[in-house]
This record gives C-alpha cells, structure tokens and sequence, in this order.
C-alpha cells in the first residue's frame, strides 16, 4: 500500500457545475461537469503550498474510465461509480438528477470512487487513470486507442457460458450467490430505510402543529402564558430537527449503496472466471475430439455414425498416402491444441491467484467499512435520542398546567383534555395543518392538535 498513488497526490472533486453543450447528435443538452484537484502530499509536508491542479470531468468519462478499468483488470473488484439518478427515496427527496442535493452526494461519490482506484496497489499505476487525473484534453482519444472495447465480452456470451460450463469452481459458485445475497439484502435496508423516513418525517413535523397551538393560546392565558410560548418553541425545534436528522442519514445511505454496487462489481469478476473456464472446457473438448479422430485415422477403425464412416461407404476408402496427410495435420493441431491448453490452464491458474487475493483484501475493506458506517449511524441514532428526549424534558418544565385549579396531575390531564375536546367541538372550520395562516383561530388550531397528542391520554 506503501506505492499507491493515494499516498503521493491528495485527490479531491471540489466542485460541480451546471453546464450545456452539444452531444454526438448535434443537439443541445444540459449536464453537470465536476472540478477534480490533485496535489503533491510531499510539496504539502515540506511546507510549500503550491496550487492544486485542475480539471473539469463529465460523469460519462468516468464511466469511460471505470469500463476501461474493467476490462484490462478483470480480476479486480473495480469500484463502483454512484448512482447516475436517484434511488431509494423517500417523498421529501427529488429524483432529478439535477436536483443540487443530489449533484452533491454524487460528487461526494465520485471523490470517493477516485480515492479508492487511487488506493488500490494495482489499478492505481495504470497510465490512463493518471492522465485521467492530469490530462484533460485529447483523454478520451487516449483511452479509446487502447482498443479496450474489442476486449470486452458480449452479455450473450458472458450468459452462454453461465449455462454451459460444466465443472465451475465452487469458489466463485459461492461468491455469485454471496454477491447476490449481498445486493438483497442492502437493497431491503434501503427500501425499509425510505419508508422509516418517510414515517419519521411525519412524526416530527406533526409536532409543528403543537409548538402553534401552545404558542398561539399563549396569547389568551394570563398565567400560563409564557409556559405555553416556552413548550411552543421546544415543540417547534423538535419538528424542526428531523431535516438535519435525515439529511445525515443520507451520508449513511451513500455508504450502503456504494456496496450495494459493488455487489455488481464482484459478479463481473465471477463472469470472467466462467468465460475462462467456459474456454478451458471447450478447449479441452477440441483437443480430446482431433486425438480420437488422429487415432481412428491410425487403427482404420471408424464410429459406426460419424460424418467420416458416412463418407467412406459414399466416396470409398481413403488412400494411405491421403491418410497420413490427414494424420500428420492433425499431429500438428493436437501439438497446437497441447499449448493452448496448457497456455490456458496457466492463465487461468493466475486469474483465480489474483482474483482471490483481490477478493479477500475487498471483504476486508467491507467488514471495515460497513461496521464503522453502522457504529457512526447507531452513535447518530443515540446522540438523536438525547437531543429530543432533552426538548421535551424542557417542555415539560415549563408547567403549562399550573394555572388551573385542580391540584393532583391526574385532575389537570383530564381538565386540560376537557378544554382541548370543547374547543375541537365548536363550530369552527378545520385548520390546515401545514399553515392555518394569522386568521385561524385558537379553538380550531386546538381541534386539529386534539387526540394525537401523547401526553393528554387520560389513564
């Protein structure tokens, strides 16, 4: 790790910028570019403070970029790049992708996609992801004379041989169904998540309606009435948390969707195994085929149905000299067939060495991620805890009811919720309950608090 180009330049994506252009089509179209800065960690340790380099990069060159990377290095976990729109939202989130909340989490993500190719100890090195990071002119000419998509591998294909390899390591058989698991089960936490969100959302808003109702039947009580404004202002910062709460646990989310893509990643490096050993197989099959036509050729003995006995009873018996022709070129494909078998069993001996370590040092980097992502966000959930638990703590100190005679709490409850049911039986329109506007009255802010408030449950 000591060589990883993460420990030479300090990477960053600092900024994102609404932009419009033409496309390949020669039409207009609105995307958003991304500021990448690199510098030096040495001009920085030594006391200099030299300027950054820059340049603006489209999210469709890093997608060129992370196809180029899996390609030449399909035995890395390459990883992956954020969501191009917006997944598993709740209502309040936008699903456009440019809504500026969204633009930030993404450069959020593809700052973080950097770093992790920039700390990687092998596909850090490679030439096309430095001049990714300093070149910005003539970058795409440069990747696409490498010639990269001829070496890439059709889905049909890559499904062909998913269906057909018969002797599949049991190793990458059980990382498939893993990643698969994987992406299951992040997928159900994000989706439980939203909906949680979504219901938290309204528990804490609905409160705004109580910090209205205390702060405007402050205005009509004598005694109470700054106890009443008091527990009206710690209801409406109890509302008003909920938006900092979520707006935090999106880090969180970003975090879990970033392995639920790399769930992708690692089944891209099991297809590649399958492609292999897919080849090794039918290789082997070619070889195994031109040995026995070789020695049926040699002994004279044919298969009672074959394509060669059918031909021998149409066009007669071959020649000797006609014979060993044959023999003697298929010597020569068998020799051949020999080396590319070896050739391949070599390659795919090393396919599995390096994608197995490469493997193991993700599964490292995934236990170490998500437990200190789950640690943060439980730390987050308790630190929430306290914070509200304070709020109505507060609220609570204000003794709203000490104007009333009744002296026993249990006889305030009750006269309390007595004045909140009058007031919700009185003729009065019912109020909105986002905004019920400087014209609504007291009795009708009160009827719409009425019954869902907690703390006036009689026993």
């Amino acid at each position: 790790m000591e060589d990883c180009l993460s420990k030479k330049i300090e990477i960053t994506v600092s900024e994102a910028e609404k932009r419009t252009g033409r496309n390949a089509m020669n039409m207009q179209e609105t995307y958003t570019a991304y500021l990448i800065e690199t510098r030096a960690v040495e001009s920085q340790t030594e006391g200099q403070c030299s300027p950054p380099d820059s340049l603006w990069r489209r999210y469709s060159e890093f997608e060129l970029l992370r196809n180029y990377l899996l390609v030449n290095y399909p035995h890395i976990v390459v990883p992956p790049l954020p969501e191009k729109r917006a997944e598993f939202v709740w209502h309040k989130l936008s699903a456009d992708n440019m809504d500026p909340d969204f633009v930030e989490r993404r450069r959020i993500g593809l700052e973080n996609f950097l770093i992790r190719v920039a700390s990687h100890p092998i596909i850090c090195q490679d030439k096309i992801f430095y001049s990714f990071l300093t070149q910005e002119g003539g970058w795409k000419e440069m990747v696409n004379e490498t010639g990269f998509q001829l070496k890439a591998e059709s889905r049909l294909k890559a499904l062909n041989a998913t269906f057909r390899v018969k002797n599949p390591d049991r190793r990458f058989t059980e990382l498939k169904h893993y990643s698969d698991e994987l992406q299951s089960v992040i997928s159900h936490l994000l989706r439980v998540r939203a909906r949680v969100a979504d219901r938290l959302y309204g528990v804490y808003k609905v409160h705004g309606n109580y910090g209205r109702v205390f702060s405007e039947w402050s205005a009509i009580e004598k005694e109470m009435g700054d106890g009443l404004q008091s527990a009206g202002h710690h209801m409406d910062v109890y509302a008003a948390s909920i938006d900092d709460i979520l707006e935090e646990e999106e880090h969180y989310a970003d975090q879990l969707k970033e392995y639920l893509f790399y769930a992708e990643a690692l089944r891209a490096v099991c297809r590649k195994h399958e492609l292999m050993q897919y080849d090794l197989e039918m290789a082997a099959q070619d070889l195994a085929s031109k040995k026995q036509q070789c020695e049926e050729l040699a002994t004279g003995t044919l298969r009672t149905f074959s394509l060669k006995g059918m031909t021998s009873k149409l066009f007669g018996q071959e020649t000797p000299e006609q014979r060993e022709g044959k023999i003697k070129v298929l010597e020569e494909q068998i020799h051949e067939g020999e080396e590319q078998l070896k050739s391949k069993n070599v390659e795919g001996r090393e396919f599995v060495k390096s994608a197995w370590a490469d493997i193991e040092r993700f599964k490292e980097q995934k236990n170490h991620d998500l437990k200190e992502a789950l640690i943060n966000y439980a730390v987050m959930q308790i630190s929430m805890c306290k914070k509200c638990l304070g709020e109505f703590h507060q609220a609570e100190k204000c003794r709203i009811c000490k104007g009333f005679c009744p002296q026993t709490q249990k006889e305030r409850d009750f006269r309390l919720k007595q004045l909140l049911m009058k007031a919700a039986l009185s003729p009065q329109p019912p109020v909105v309950r986002q905004d019920p506007g400087p014209s609504a009255s007291v009795s009708s802010a009160l009827a719409a608090a009425v019954g869902t408030a907690p703390w006036l449950d009689s026993d």
